[in-house]
């Protein structure tokens, strides 16, 4: 019964994604090319943490290089769609509908958004200022645009995503994949994974980087914990649980 369950939570999961895929296509494509006459500005931004030239290595790279950011702005601006999208397919059958949809989306793009401020403005200057220190008369940087930009949108990205755990917590105690108790039972596993996920992302393997990473991740993840106690998600399963087990028993 229990499998039945999750293998049709699945099937609805999939077939209410399946309805959006054409409209965030669709959207996806004309943003991109929206953007397209913009990412010359965009470059720009990217390129004032570097202080350097960029070259480019084949006759397509610098077109390729706008295409690729464009496509990256394409996806920053359309976030709150692909997360109203995502959470309205996850959420369906689980019941979050309504205000708990509404709050799930505000809060995935609001941590998204707030990754990627930090990633630009603290993070990623520490790291191609320490990555380019190592240069000297007899070895100077010749970066590729292409190379460039893929590294820096990766990273911008990577660091949206991740700044959205908390929500991703609560949303697993809402659906009773993980309890409170089970993320705090575990915290010397959470801070071993943050360092590792810290050390994989960074761009740079110093400590300072890692600490810019890790230790707002950690901060986030006992967020996530404080809020799942907040809105009592788990006693509230605990009581819907109790209630149905005593109505089964009536019948």
């Amino acid at each position: 019964m229990q499998q039945y369950k999750k293998y049709n939570n699945l099937v609805i999961f999939l077939a209410e994604l399946r309805k959006s895929i054409r409209l965030l296509g669709i959207s996806l494509i004309l943003m991109t090319i929206a953007i397209f006459f913009l990412s010359t500005g965009l470059i720009t931004v990217f390129q004032e943490h570097l202080r350097e030239k960029l070259y480019f290595f084949s006759v397509a790279g610098p077109f390729l290089a706008h295409v690729k950011v464009a496509f990256f702005g394409a996806v920053y601006a359309l976030m709150p769609l692909l997360m109203y999208v995502l959470w309205k397919a996850m959420g369906k059958p689980f019941a979050v509908t309504g205000r708990k949809l509404f709050w799930f989306v505000f809060a995935t793009c609001f941590l998204f958004y707030s990754g990627t401020l930090f990633c630009y403005f603290v993070t990623l200057p520490y790291g191609v200022e320490f990555l380019l220190s190592f240069q000297s008369e007899s070895m100077k940087a010749v970066i590729s645009i292409g190379r460039f930009v893929s590294f820096v949108t990766i990273f911008i990205l990577a660091f949206g995503v991740i700044f959205e755990l908390p929500v991703f917590m609560v949303f697993s105690a809402q659906v009773g994949l993980f309890s409170r108790q089970v993320f705090e039972k575990n915290r010397r596993f959470a801070v071993l994974g943050i360092a590792i996920l810290a050390a994989l992302l960074t761009p740079t393997p110093d400590v300072v980087n890692m600490a810019l990473m890790g230790g707002p991740l950690y901060l986030l993840y006992e967020a996530g914990i404080l809020v799942i106690r907040f809105l009592r998600i788990d006693e509230q399963r605990a009581a819907s649980h109790a209630l149905s087990t005593a109505l089964k028993e009536k019948e």
